[in-house]
């Protein structure tokens, strides 16, 4: 249902999905009046059950250039605030279904931070145990949130990069018997997105434009699940694939050595440490190879991590919208899509996580904590309750 709001209206306030909606009582004046999202009006019977579905909004012309239209799909709308929360779901239901899991046991992952984060809370509700192997460079707000959902979270030398958390991941598990998620070689992670992710966005275009798909990659599970789909139901749309510019895996040409599980065996030639967390380790996944064998991009571009950055902050600043450095990424992708795409084309691209899993990194050093000169002039210009560096506080006047 559709609820009309006003400012004048008699309303009542009801609690619906977490939020204070204004509901009109029929009473509305010639105003402007608001349109409210459509609301998940259930009840649920556990947080799993909220995964997926997830938003997708328009880009205005503050950011997107005219003559394009250009969307985003929020996957920061999931429970714990990124698309991994589909992977974590896929990968243990998968595990359950064929009988590797049992109640007690214990589930370990290699992770960047949003797999480890999704993981452990579908462990804290499926009743698992959980450990994460995280590499050392990723953001401390990561541990604390795997931390503060129950998770053993352990944590390898930076030198060992992303293949280094992934064999300590692998040795634990042989040592003392755990099931290991293997996101990066798990079929059910792009499996998951050919069921949820991409039908979503054909439903949210059925009988509109849809001309391009940008998206970066992980794993490669959104690209792979969501490109099968694009590709079946709409040829015509062209995929375009992002990597970050320091760590060009794909656009070098050079496969990654694996082992017989389909891991890595060791770190790709190519790769340089970039600021993109969430995008790009040091390997080419399984998933991701096994999609390049698919041909389902039409284009590959690189991004740096600067433009990635200041595009987060643009999607903050002119949008309200929330994303992390891989959200902007993918959003700079977009926009050098919009840039030279024929006038009237219609581009979708994905903000994989929330802003907040990024305190600690680049995309917060420019922003201070301390009050700017601009924002001292404004405290200065009524006389009560100021708090002036080098001064006494002021109270009232």
């Amino acid at each position: 249902p559709m609820y009309a709001i006003t400012n004048t209206a008699l309303t009542q306030k009801a609690a619906i999905g977490g939020r204070a909606v204004r509901l009109n009582r029929q009473r509305t004046v010639a105003r402007r009046s608001v349109v409210a999202a459509p609301v998940r009006a259930k009840l649920y019977d556990n947080i799993l059950e909220t995964i997926g579905n997830t938003p997708i909004v328009k880009i205005s012309d503050r950011l997107a250039p005219k003559g394009v239209e250009l969307y985003a799909k929020a996957e920061f709308f999931n429970p714990c605030s990124s698309v991994k929360d589909r992977l974590a779901l896929a990968v243990i239901n998968d595990a359950e279904q064929k009988g590797l899991l049992k109640p007690g046991d214990t589930v370990v992952e290699a992770t960047s931070g949003n797999t480890g984060i999704a993981v452990a809370m579908v462990c804290a509700q499926r009743g698992y145990n959980c450990v994460i192997c995280m590499a050392e460079p990723f953001s401390v707000e990561r541990r604390k949130i795997m931390r503060m959902l129950g998770a053993k979270v352990i944590v390898t030398p930076k030198a060992g990069k992303g293949t280094g958390m992934v064999a300590k991941a692998e040795e634990l598990c042989e040592k003392h018997g755990w099931f290991l998620c293997r996101q990066f070689e798990n079929d059910a992670n792009p499996a998951f997105h050919a069921s949820t992710t991409g039908p979503e966005i054909l439903t949210d275009f059925a009988g509109k434009r849809l001309d391009y798909f940008v998206t970066g990659y992980g794993t490669g599970g959104t690209f792979q699940g969501v490109g099968r789909v694009i590709k079946a139901a709409r040829p015509d749309t062209k995929i375009v694939l992002l990597e970050p510019e320091a760590a060009s895996l794909i656009a070098s040409g050079t496969k990654t050595e694996r082992k017989s599980t389909g891991a890595p065996k060791g770190s790709h030639p190519a790769f340089a440490a970039h600021p993109i967390q969430g995008w790009t380790p040091d390997f080419i996944p399984k998933v991701l190879e096994d999609a390049q064998a698919m041909d389902l991009y039409d284009e590959l571009v690189p991004i740096s991590g600067p433009e990635a950055i200041e595009t987060a902050q643009k999607l903050a600043s002119t949008q309200g919208i929330f994303t992390g450095i891989s959200g902007g990424a993918s959003m700079a992708g977009a926009l050098k899509v919009a840039a030279k795409a024929p006038k009237g084309s219609v581009i979708l691209t994905m903000l994989p996580d929330t802003s907040e899993r990024y305190m600690s990194t680049p995309l917060y050093e420019s922003i201070a904590a301390d009050m700017n000169e601009e924002e001292l002039e404004i405290a200065k210009s009524t006389p009560s309750f100021q708090l002036l560096p080098g001064e006494e506080p002021v109270l009232q006047a």
